[in-house]
Formats: C-alpha cells, sequence, structure tokens
C-alpha cells in the first residue's frame, strides 16, 4: 500500500514538473532578460505587460530590442513586439504536450486507484 501512494506522489510530482516549463516570465529589466531560449520557427504565445490582449507569434529574430515574427505559420503579417512591453512567453507545444501529460497521468492514477481497490 505504501508503494502504491509513493507512486502516486511521484508520478503527480513530475506531471506538475513537466506542465511548468512551458511558460517564461520575463522581469521589466530588459538587460537582465535571456531571450536565447526562444527558437526561430516556433510558434509563441506572448503575454504584454500593457494589459492587452496576448498575441501568437511564429518567432523569427531578436532585432534590436525587439522580438520579430509572424502572426502564424500560415499568416505572413510581420509582427514586431518590444522586449519591454514582454511579462511571460509561453511556449504552445510545451502546454499542449504537458496538459497531455496530466491527462495520461490523472488516468494512470485512476487506473492505479481502481486496481487497488479491488485487490483488497
Amino acid at each position: 500500500m505504501k508503494a502504491s501512494v509513493l507512486l502516486k506522489s511521484s508520478l503527480l510530482t513530475s506531471l506538475f514538473v513537466i506542465t511548468s516549463c512551458a511558460t517564461t516570465k520575463y522581469s521589466e529589466d530588459i538587460s537582465k532578460n535571456n531571450y536565447s531560449n526562444l527558437e526561430a520557427g516556433k510558434v509563441y504565445k506572448v503575454t504584454m505587460r500593457d494589459g492587452s490582449p496576448k498575441q501568437k507569434i511564429l518567432f523569427r529574430n531578436i532585432v534590436g530590442d525587439d522580438l520579430v515574427g509572424t502572426a502564424g505559420k500560415k499568416d505572413s503579417t510581420e509582427v514586431v513586439i518590444p522586449k519591454s512591453n514582454v511579462a511571460a512567453v509561453k511556449d504552445t507545444r510545451k502546454a499542449r504536450i504537458g496538459v497531455g501529460a496530466t491527462i495520461i497521468g490523472a488516468a494512470g492514477v485512476a487506473a492505479i486507484v481502481i486496481s487497488s481497490s479491488r485487490a483488497n
């Protein structure tokens, strides 16, 4: 029984770790921020400091103090976001993987609980 509880808690902990890696937050001081983790060709959802709506961007590169990309894979409208206005950047691919992992983990925990309740 103790091994079952240990397995459940380690599974849930690993799921939280996986899902927490999807968002990178940035400070207001641009010189302290490291944008090197942004990869060209990936879609990111950018949260703005000024409260404007989140913006999806297919990241291309950094030009001066701006993030440059397009509005999406099919939309070639150029998007320029000043670094000073970036509060957080979320990798949409990692977020989807995290949601999938959470669902699979929850199903696994449910299966363990059901099987352990039937064994008693």
